[in-house]
């Protein structure tokens, strides 16, 4: 019996139309997730990148829309399937990872706690779920493994390609730190949508987020701080 392997490309080649659309779908994924990150990093002002985020969120949606047989209400439904013990417990593991970096690379830091800064926290966990985990998620989970699911057919790959690619997107803060943080939390989001859906991986997100910004890790995600090598 032929592998399958050898089966499937001999089908690419039996079928020209079809390795086309394949190439054309590695190149968009490959200007979507590497090429922008990288012109991003390297030209955009720091001060445009929410609304480089905004922009690329209606790309998304918009590709989302174009692949077709995406039933939308999977963005709002299964909260039945969020677990929120886990969700506490990962919490309290970001929380003790940015304290833990923190103490590490900023010696005697200690969070401000003045009336300002809680009003700005209290702010922050209001709009951060909105305003920056909603988007993240439906680009880098809804859209990645929704269009791109092709071109990665084995799980493991795609949820390590998945974080790579997450990783990349915060090469704009040109920080080891980040790019850790964020490989890690990517695997980590990636394996939580493809288990238990979109309103889990955003709580997930949401959370993760605003505690990192709560124990004064904000000195690493936020764009104002962003300072190029060059």
């Amino acid at each position: 019996m032929e592998p399958l392997a050898g089966r499937a490309r001999a089908a690419l080649t039996a079928d020209p139309a079809a390795a086309s659309r394949r190439g054309w779908l590695w190149a968009e994924f490959v200007a979507l997730y590497v090429g922008a990150p990288l012109a991003i990093a390297l030209f955009l002002n720091p001060r445009w990148m929410f609304a480089a985020l905004f922009g690329f969120t209606l790309v998304g949606i918009g590709l989302i829309w174009r692949t077709g047989e995406f039933d939308w209400r999977e963005l709002v439904r299964g909260w039945g399937r969020v677990r929120w013990d886990r969700t506490a417990a990962f919490a309290l593991l970001v929380g003790a990872a940015g304290v833990g970096v923190m103490a590490a690379t900023r010696p005697g830091f200690m969070p401000d706690v003045s009336p300002e800064r809680l009003r700005f926290l209290a702010m922050l966990w209001l709009a951060y779920p909105l305003l920056s985990a909603l988007p993240q998620e439906l680009i880098f989970r809804a859209l990645f493994f929704h269009r791109y699911a092709p071109l990665l057919p084995d799980p493991r790959t795609a949820l390590l390609v998945n974080a790579a690619v997450f990783a990349l997107a915060h090469l704009m803060y040109w920080s080891v730190v980040v790019t850790a943080m964020t490989f890690v939390g990517g695997w980590i989001f990636g394996r939580t949508y493809r288990r238990r859906g979109f309103p889990a991986v955003w709580m997930l997100h949401a959370v993760a987020g605003n505690v990192l910004f709560t124990v004064g890790m904000g000195t690493y995600f936020w764009s104002g701080n962003v300072v190029r090598p060059f």
